[in-house]
């Protein structure tokens, strides 16, 4: 299988870049794949596909700009020159820009592959119906988010004439299909990135290092969990460093800058900047705890798979989509309410003074890990793949007859 997809890619800052990386790592090992193309935006410096594993060829094709309006013509020639036997797309409502006409364009693209006839499927990490739009940093103006929430169910629209959509939730198949009357929408789960062997609970010397990582400054917001981490040093003596480790969301330039500012007469306090593929398993294996300082949630967490795939334990919001994959993939932790000092503050002691309890937590979360590594991934998207070109060519298995009796 001659595969495209079009994505973000490492060292590009546009969302769901990380994710591509390990999806086209997991992709270039399986025998399926004779080929990977990847369509991809354009960055400085070179893309990162210095893979140590065998596998297929990998070839990059640069061929958008974020927040170009030429994007959907770039994509589409780049697809009509590679005849790609099928093409993925890696995206999320905001992928190609975070200017409305951009965005909108952009997810015009599967539409346009269905056209042609290529059989594809698109990864959508997220939907409009479960996104604040006020927390998620979009519009706090009731009007426009009206606006938003039209745009967002047309663009729905034109995405669900991909051959099938997948979502990493099961409530997203469930609104998916309720809403818009769907037939091909299916939960794929997100899946986890690297599985290392199992992990030692023994952490550095040295001051406990509670985490957090991501994008900062629309619904993920770190003043909160300084401020939490102050309290737990006031009442346990213990020695704790707060690692802030990212960068500010697009939405919000400067955020971190100022926060760094305001909160500059704390102690331990490190702000790591961007972090490269090369420092992740350092900056999660020395952590004690991973704290998700969110108000709100957008799709299923990368950062809690991560986690996961290092046996650390984590401190979350009992909210959205993270409730939701404790309860499905089985991952645990200490829950706190969100925005509220006091109550994160309990649920970090919680886990820094009691370290069986920490050792249980980041066994748990291993295990759920490990139960969906990219390996296996891949192999649902290469099988999903198969029964669309099948379908196309009229070769009806069984399960296909099943369906359409069902």
């Amino acid at each position: 299988m001659k595969l495209a997809i079009v994505t973000a890619y490492p060292p590009s800052k546009v969302t769901l870049n990380e994710y591509a990386y390990h999806l086209v790592k997991s992709f270039r090992q399986n025998k399926k794949v004779t080929e990977l193309i990847l369509l991809t935006d354009e960055t400085s410096g070179e893309k990162d596909i210095s893979f140590t594993e065998n596998g297929c060829k990998v070839t990059i094709k640069e061929c958008w700009k974020f927040n170009s309006y030429k994007n959907i013509f770039s994509v589409s020639k780049a697809i009509s020159e590679i005849k790609p036997d099928t093409v993925l797309f890696n995206l999320q409502f905001m992928k190609f820009g975070d200017k409305k006409v951009v965005a909108a364009s952009g997810l015009m693209l599967p539409l346009i592959c269905k056209l042609k006839k290529i059989p594809t499927i698109v990864l959508l990490h997220n939907i409009l119906e479960q996104v604040d739009l006020d927390k998620a940093g979009f519009t706090s103006n009731k009007l426009a988010q009206k606006a938003y929430n039209f745009i967002g169910t047309t663009l729905t629209k034109l995405i669900l004439k991909a051959d099938l959509v997948a979502v990493t939730m099961d409530k997203y198949v469930t609104t998916l299909n309720e809403k818009y009357k769907a037939k091909n929408v299916k939960m794929i789960p997100h899946g986890t990135f690297e599985v290392p062997k199992r992990p030692s609970h023994d952490l550095p010397n040295g001051p406990l290092k509670i985490m957090t990582f991501g994008k900062f400054g629309t619904y993920k917001k770190v003043e909160k969990m300084i401020e939490a981490v102050e309290e737990v040093r006031a009442s346990t003596g213990l020695d704790l460093e707060i690692v802030i480790a990212g960068t500010d969301n697009p939405n919000v330039p400067g955020y971190l800058k100022n926060v760094q500012e305001k909160y500059k007469h704390v102690a331990q306090l490190k702000f790591t900047g961007y972090v490269e593929e090369n420092e992740v398993a350092p900056l999660f294996k020395e952590s004690a705890v991973v704290v998700f300082p969110y108000t709100s949630t957008t799709g299923s967490s990368g950062v809690l798979h991560q986690a996961g795939s290092y046996g650390k334990a984590v401190v979350m919001p009992n909210l959205g989509d993270l409730a939701t994959l404790v309860e499905d993939e089985g991952y645990k932790g200490e829950f706190f309410e969100p925005e509220n000092v006091v109550s994160l503050a309990n649920a970090i002691e919680t886990i820094v003074t009691n370290k069986v309890y920490r050792t249980y937590l980041e066994t748990s979360n291993y295990e759920a890990a490990t139960a969906f590594p990219m390996e296996r991934i891949t192999d649902i998207y290469l099988d999903e793949f198969q029964k669309i070109i099948n379908k196309k060519e009229g070769i009806y298995t069984e399960e296909f007859d099943n369906m359409s009796t069902i």
